[in-house]
Formats: C-alpha cells, sequence, structure tokens
C-alpha cells in the first residue's frame, strides 16, 4: 500500500468519473478525483442539463400562441433572456454542490486542478505534485469542434459560449445537423430569434431513419427555422457588432451570431498519453476492451473520451461498470446494444434500435409499420404539425428492433420502449397490449404494416 498514495486517481469530473469515483469508494478504495473546471462535466455544467433546461423556456412560446384555440386569452408575453440565464447558472451551481456533496460523503478527495498522465501509475497535477495511483481512470469526456478553419473562425461560438450569451441574437446562423445544431435551432427559435441552419449534408440528423430526418425538417419550417442543406459556412465576415456569412453557394446571410456545432471530439489532447503508452482508437478516442481497460493494464477510460456511444448514461454506466470489475470483485461487461436516444428538437425526436436501412441491410426480411398523424391538442390549437411513429421488425422472428418517434413526449415514450426492444419483443406482443386511449403512444400498439416504399412515398 506504501507503493501509492492513493488507489485509484480519477480525471475528470463528470458524470461517468464521478460515479467510478464514488462506487469504488464505497468498496474501500481511497479515491482522488482531479477536475481543472467544475465538477459535474459537460452534461452537468455546459450539455444536457442546461440545454434541457432551455429547451423547455423555448416551448412556452408556443404554448401561448396554442392557448387561443382552447379558449384561453394569453396577454402579450415578454421575454426576458438575462433571468433565463440567471436561473439557469443558479440550477448548474446546485447541482455542482450536489456532486461535491456526493463525493466527499463517499470519502473522495476532489483537487480542483488539471492533471497530466506521467506514467502508467503517476499523475502530475497543474501544482507540480505528483500522486502514485495503483488505478488511473480517464473521464475527461470530449470538446466542441469547429472542423476545418475558415476566415473569421474566431468569430465564431460552440454551444459551450452559447450558455452564457449576454442577451438573445436577433438573427443566428448555426452550422451544423446532429442533436447539438437541432437543438440550439430549436431553443432560438422558440424563444424569439430567427435561425438559419446550414448543413453540409442532403439531410440534418445523419444516422437517425431517413423517416425521422425528413420527418423533423418539415416540423423545423414550420416553425420558421430556415434549413440549408448541402452547404457550408465559407467565411465570417465582421461589421461591427453584426456579421455577414458566407455561404459556399456564394450567398450571404447576416447575423447577429455564428454557431458552430459540427460535433465534438475526444477531449485526448495534453493527457500524456503517449508518454503512457495508451493508443488511440481509429474513432480518435481512446481504445479500450469491453472491461473500459486501455492499452495500459493500469489505465482505463470511461465516457465520451472512448468515442464508443457519447451520451451520459452510457458514461456513468461505463464508470459503475468499471468500478465493480476493478474493486468489487464483480468483472461487469456494458451492453452497448439498443441504448435509447433523443433529440430535444422541437418536436422532440425518442428513438431506440435499429433504423429502417440498418434492419433491411442486416436482415433476410424486414417489416415497416409506420403513422403520421395529427395530434389531437393540434385540432383545436390549429397549429400545424403531425407525429410520426415506426416500428421496424425483423420479418423473420416479428421482433421489434427498432421503435422511431417525432412529437411531443417522444423521449419519454422512447424510454419505456426500449425496454420492450430489450427484452425481445415481439409485434404480437405490442399487438396484444391495449391501447391507452385518447393518447398519441396507443398508435405504437395499433398500427399496421406499411406498404408504400421510400420511392413511391417521394412520387406522392
Amino acid at each position: 500500500m506504501a507503493d501509492h498514495d492513493v488507489d485509484l486517481f480519477v480525471i475528470g469530473g463528470g458524470s461517468g468519473g464521478v460515479r467510478a469515483a464514488r462506487i469504488a469508494a464505497e468498496y474501500g478504495a481511497r479515491v482522488m478525483v482531479a477536475e481543472e473546471y467544475r465538477l459535474g462535466g459537460t452534461c452537468v455544467i455546459r450539455g444536457c442539463v442546461p440545454k434541457k433546461l432551455l429547451v423547455y423556456a423555448s416551448r412556452f412560446h408556443g404554448e401561448f400562441d396554442d392557448a387561443a384555440g382552447f379558449g384561453w386569452t394569453v396577454p402579450q408575453a415578454t421575454f426576458d433572456w438575462p433571468t433565463l440565464i440567471a436561473n439557469k447558472d443558479k440550477e448548474i451551481a446546485r447541482l455542482e454542490a450536489a456532486y461535491g456533496a456526493t463525493l466527499a460523503k463517499a470519502g473522495v478527495k476532489v483537487v480542483k486542478t488539471r492533471a497530466v498522465i506521467a506514467d502508467p501509475q503517476t499523475v502530475t497535477l497543474a501544482t507540480g505534485e505528483r500522486v502514485r495511483a495503483k488505478h488511473i481512470l480517464i473521464a475527461v469526456g470530449g470538446t466542441p469542434s469547429f472542423g476545418n478553419s475558415i476566415p473569421g473562425l474566431e468569430h465564431a461560438i460552440s454551444s459551450n459560449e452559447a450558455f452564457h450569451l449576454k442577451e438573445l441574437p436577433r438573427h443566428i446562423v448555426i452550422q451544423g445537423g446532429g442533436y447539438i445544431a437541432v437543438e440550439f435551432a430549436g431553443i432560438f427559435a422558440g424563444l424569439g430569434s430567427q435561425v438559419t441552419l446550414i448543413y453540409r449534408g442532403p439531410a440534418i440528423l445523419r444516422g437517425f431513419d431517413d423517416d425521422v430526418r425528413r420527418h423533423l425538417r418539415v416540423e423545423l419550417e414550420q416553425r420558421g427555422i430556415r434549413v440549408v442543406c448541402e452547404r457550408t459556412i465559407t467565411a465570417i465576415e465582421k461589421s461591427g457588432a453584426h456579421y455577414s456569412v458566407h455561404v459556399s453557394d456564394g450567398n450571404h446571410v447576416p447575423a447577429d451570431q455564428v454557431m458552430f456545432a459540427t460535433g465534438r471530439v475526444p477531449n485526448v489532447g495534453k493527457l500524456g498519453l503517449e508518454a503512457a503508452g495508451v493508443t488511440l482508437a481509429k474513432n480518435g478516442g481512446i481504445a479500450v476492451d469491453e472491461y473500459s481497460k486501455t492499452s495500459v493494464s493500469s489505465i482505463y477510460a470511461v465516457g465520451d473520451v472512448t468515442n464508443r456511444i457519447n451520451l451520459t448514461p452510457v458514461a456513468i454506466r461505463e464508470g459503475h461498470a468499471f468500478a465493480d470489475s476493478v474493486f468489487g470483485g464483480k468483472p461487469t461487461k456494458v451492453d452497448h446494444s439498443n441504448v435509447a436516444t433523443a433529440v430535444f428538437s422541437e418536436p422532440e425526436v425518442g428513438v431506440v434500435g435499429l433504423t429502417e436501412a440498418e434492419a433491411r441491410a442486416r436482415l433476410p426480411r424486414t417489416d415497416i409499420y409506420k403513422a403520421s398523424f395529427r395530434p389531437m391538442k393540434a385540432t383545436l390549437s390549429g397549429r400545424a404539425t403531425s407525429v410520426l411513429m415506426k416500428l421496424v421488425v425483423n420479418g423473420m422472428t416479428d421482433r421489434v428492433v427498432g421503435c422511431h418517434v417525432v412529437g411531443e413526449g417522444a423521449a419519454e415514450m422512447a424510454q419505456l420502449a426500449a425496454i420492450a426492444v430489450k427484452m425481445g419483443a415481439t409485434k404480437a406482443d405490442f399487438d396484444a397490449t391495449v391501447a391507452l386511449h385518447p393518447t398519441a403512444a396507443e398508435e405504437l400498439v395499433t398500427m399496421r404494416k406499411k406498404t408504400a416504399s421510400y420511392a413511391q412515398e417521394a412520387a406522392e
């Protein structure tokens, strides 16, 4: 024991690192966590939690408009961005304090400084202190990627800075088509900004089911968001407090803010990985085995820094499994299949399992069940919107291998559908379930097989 100062040194105080530290400490390990910014990591401090709070705020605009159809007369509403940001900051500070209290209660020592790996069992702190550890866990997450450099790129913000803008932009141009870009497009549009979303690909939300991608684009455009695909920003020209955004088609778009939401990359720089012998995977993340062990037996990595499935619950599960395996005597692998995910756009997207394209590529026969309908709420509100629900079924076994929903409450539905998909439920099991009426979710157990092909739908 004298050879090591701690049994576990965790670099990174985000969701995965905190869970691993706490569980390891509960097993009796001496644990130290280094976090150079704020406890809570990307999700709590500058990701899913503050983003969801802003999503909630953005939805009130539509609710006020919808109220008239239900007999409500709502006075002219006004919105104050500084109030929202101040209240958001207050909640994030509360959560950060809760993370610290949780670690302290477990007996984990937290140092608020940067840590770099010196060798397989030594970590050097920015203070100059060197700590010997029996095991090292890397849980530093990811960082925004701006892609290729362009003239004026220094004027662009990432999602990190979007949470701290002093005022709401009147017109914002967002480059990107993934989770972050689509979600912030909805946030800013709902709060009153004019939004232009520019994406280099042919359709937003690459990797999602094609029906979902098409459906969401229509919904975004109906809410006033300008979606421009197969284009990129080529330059950002500053003029006083405003910008002229140059687009690859030769057009210029005026803006008060320009945001790049072109993805996040594993935060592997300046960690001492090479000196310690830790290798990277082809995906740019730290290469790990099924127990999150790196190429160095004493060093592990969990969460977004491994670039496996970059979702907070996955990082938490990986951190817990690591602690169980290394300190609890319970070797535990994390099952990365059929992980549900949501895009908190407006309307939101909730999915689990295979897309139609993935199923057709992997299975000898695929059956598709799909419904698109006007939600009951819209019949009185008059809102131009529709819900999409889709089940992807293995035609040989009748097992439901994918569920895709776009509409209000989609994320909540996907979480529950994920249980059925994970358990191997069949379409017959869905059909045997009595529908809960009147709900949108009842369509998941009443929808019938789609007969039209993509080509036929496109022609219509």
